[in-house]
């Protein structure tokens, strides 16, 4: 790695990793030597990533338990699986496509029900991604450069805690660097196959994440159209064909699932009228830009705040709820991924990665219009301004965790751009944004440090000194005295460990820390956070929020409870104990927001007496909400029919379906409580009353379950 950050003759090309080729067929001097370096320096890569995101990994139990339940489903049940459904017997589906619960699910179906065999595919996802982002930059650029930008990705902390998780962000993350990666390849050959191969991955993408997979399509296109060889029409006609890889790789899963009979397939959780093409513009699509999601968590929009929530700060009624620009998913604008609930988990190096790309972009600024590494920087840089202004500015659902999209792009145009500017040091104006970008990566840390003051009290003052004089040797150390040649190399290597300390810092602390839930967040606590994030409200702490919590979930909501841990005028329903730590109590046994984030673990009693005479019943048991139903559903291995899907307030199933299950005996319990105390005025409101009305309660441990095969009236 150091070999590469030697000084060179005044006017020479930047260097690469691969020492001047010599004489036909005498191999380069030295080459050994660096491609041993380069190997060694990939392998140490690979294992360190490795290491970050597998030990320890059982500590994140189910992680997001809605998830886990869906890949516990798949793995008994094939049309559970090609559906991504949350029960076996298929009553209703997450609200995602299924593509990245089933490659876990194949890992269940092998290895049987356990955190690892859900969460080592997740790691590996992570592995792969490190792995491709460094041979991306590696061939067109130097084997430090990729180093660095694998480094810059792996050690992100929101990208080591998704890739220890089972939400679909991990995959998404890999296909669209395969994606950029097959682009790039279409650059250098400007052959058909790596731009329907670009199609297929973004297609694929799209049945993990749907419209989210499309962030980076504008990016693809400009960039190939722009920078690709061949005849304008050329590059025209494999744009097109693309998309038509595109539109084959996503459009067969979702023509299959329109054209599947409703009655013979699981309902389309997300959406209000079983229909993926609307859980695709809406729930999942437009309807995260503008705020207006049917049947989203966000008040306003078909559910009801329940009792005591009203007043809550920025979850008030209307499209994103709250002030101007704001709500429960936080202030939009420019510098929202510096907020408390963002910047811990993605900011440390967005500054420095746009001031490389520009000063990337202006180093190579007069080559020649297919040059492959200016395309490469632009699309960097494309690809993380796209990102992050959609992100700044949507104003429906928003969880910080969503960031680590950006995490590809900024280690890619970090590593890139150091080096880039390293081989150019011996001009001023090189030298300056080297420094200036040491020293701001340096301020950026200890600024976002100093909201988790008791982490680490001294890491920020390290980084900021150390970063301050790192840049001041690169300021001075740019001549051939072997002395300052040395000081130089010393002081770039130096802004490297201090620009990924603190990411680092948090990253470790990430993998140390047990994560569960829906909402998960990186690092340690933080203050100023609001909404899902955290927000002040009573029990918050700090001027205008309260904290981001350490654990599984952000400013976890707890049944009877405010974010951040305070008690909500009124109550709110429900009560019993579960992985979120909340309290028992409160009539109607167990419920309230705390399902929303997470799964309840029932007790042994709870769990045996629901695997009683399980085989004669397609559900053991029913509960409002996905998260509900899915600690059960993990605990006694038996399909427990989720009412409402995630949010508990889709229309399914109707009162009338719920009726005629229950006469044909394939239903055993009812769970009372969960659907978020969201559910009042939907379908899970009134199986509620219904069943409360005419059947036999029992509580145990806690829990209140009502016998459905024993009427009172």
């Amino acid at each position: 790695m150091t070999a590469e950050l030697t000084s060179r003759p005044k006017g020479t090309p930047p260097q690469s990793s691969i020492p001047a080729a010599g004489p036909p067929g005498v191999p380069p001097k030295g080459w050994r030597r660096h491609a041993t370096a380069a190997n060694g320096g990939f392998a140490a890569l690979l294992t360190g990533t490795a290491l970050l995101y597998l030990i320890g990994l059982s500590t994140n139990g189910w992680a997001n338990s809605f998830y886990s339940a869906a890949i516990q489903a798949g793995s008994q049940s094939w049309k559970a699986w090609f559906f991504g459904a949350s029960d076996a017997a298929g009553s209703i589906t997450v609200d995602k496509p299924p593509m990245s619960l089933w490659i876990p699910s194949l890992s269940v179906r092998i290895f049987g029900l356990n955190s690892w065999a859900i969460l080592v595919p997740e790691a590996l996802m992570g592995v792969a991604s490190v792995a491709m982002i460094y041979l991306i930059v590696r061939k067109r650029f130097s084997a430090t450069a990729g180093l660095i930008a694998g480094a810059a990705l792996a050690l992100t902390p929101v990208a080591t805690m998704m890739f220890r998780f089972n939400n679909p962000d991990a995959l998404l993350v890999l296909l669209t660097i395969a994606a950029v990666w097959t682009t790039i390849k279409a650059l250098e050959d400007n052959r058909i196959r790596w731009m329907l191969l670009t199609g297929m991955f973004i297609g694929f993408a799209f049945l993990t994440k749907q419209l989210q997979a499309f962030l980076i399509l504008p990016t693809l296109a400009v960039v190939y159209f722009a920078f690709g060889s061949g005849t304008w029409k050329r590059r025209i006609g494999h744009l097109l064909a693309g998309l038509g890889a595109l539109i084959v790789s996503a459009g067969w899963w979702i023509l299959a699932v329109t054209l599947w009979p409703k009655s013979s397939r699981p309902y389309i959780g997300g959406s209000q009228h079983n229909s993926i093409l609307e859980l695709t513009m809406g729930y999942n699509g437009l309807g995260r830009i503008t705020g207006n999601e049917t049947g989203s968590v966000t008040p306003g929009h078909g559910m009801e705040m329940p009792a005591g929530m009203t007043g809550m700060t920025g979850m008030e009624g209307g499209p994103g709820g709250g002030g101007p620009g704001g709500g429960m998913w936080g202030q939009t604008g420019l510098l929202r991924m510096f907020q408390p609930e963002q910047g811990g988990q993605i900011a440390w190096l967005i500054p420095a990665a746009l001031i490389l790309a520009v000063a990337a972009i202006a180093v190579r600024w007069r080559a020649p219009r297919t040059d492959i590494k200016r395309a490469v920087v632009v699309l960097g840089f494309l690809w993380l301004l796209t990102t992050l202004a959609v992100f700044s500015f949507m104003s429906g659902i928003f969880h910080a965790y969503y960031t680590v999209a950006l995490a590809p792009p900024i280690g890619l145009l970090v590593g890139i751009g150091a080096m880039e500017l390293w081989g150019e040091r011996r001009k001023l104006w090189a030298r300056i944004t080297l420094a200036g970008t040491s020293v701001a990566t340096g301020a950026l840390a200890f600024y976002l440090l100093n909201r988790s003051a008791d982490f680490l009290p001294w890491l920020r003052w390290v980084v900021l000194i150390g970063s301050i004089v790192a840049a001041l040797v690169l300021l001075v150390a740019h001549s051939d005295r072997p002395s300052l040649k040395r000081a130089a190399v010393a002081a770039g290597l130096a802004a490297i460990i201090f620009g990924l300390a603190a990411p680092a810092a948090y990253a470790i602390d990430t993998a140390a820390t047990a994560k569960q839930g829906s909402i998960p967040s990186a690092g340690p606590s933080v203050r100023g956070g609001f909404g899902p994030g955290g927000h002040g409200g009573p029990g918050g702490h700090g001027p205008g929020g309260g904290w981001r919590h350490r654990g599984g979930n952000a400013g976890q909501f707890g049944p009877g409870g405010m974010p951040g841990g305070g008690q909500a005028p009124g109550g709110m329903p429900g009560g019993q104990q579960g992985a979120g730590g909340a309290t028992a109590g409160g009539p109607g046994g167990r419920g309230g927001m705390g399902n929303f984030l997470d799964g309840f673990t029932p007790s042994a009693a709870l769990t045996k007496l629901l695997n009683t005479d399980a085989g004669k019943y397609t559900w053991v048991a029913a509960a409002i909400g996905s998260n509900e139903a899915s600690g059960y559903q993990l605990a006694t291995q038996h399909s427990v029919m989720p009412i409402g899907g995630f949010n508990g307030s889709d229309p399914s199933p109707t009162l009338a379906q719920f009726q005629k299950l229950v006469s044909e005996h394939k239903i055993h319990y009812f769970i009372a409580g969960g659907g978020m105390g969201f559910g009042g005025s939907g379908t899970g409101s009134e199986i509620s009353t219904w069943v409360k009305a005419h059947f036999a309660s029992t509580t145990v441990d806690g829990v209140t379950l009502y016998n459905l095969t024993q009427r009172t009236s």
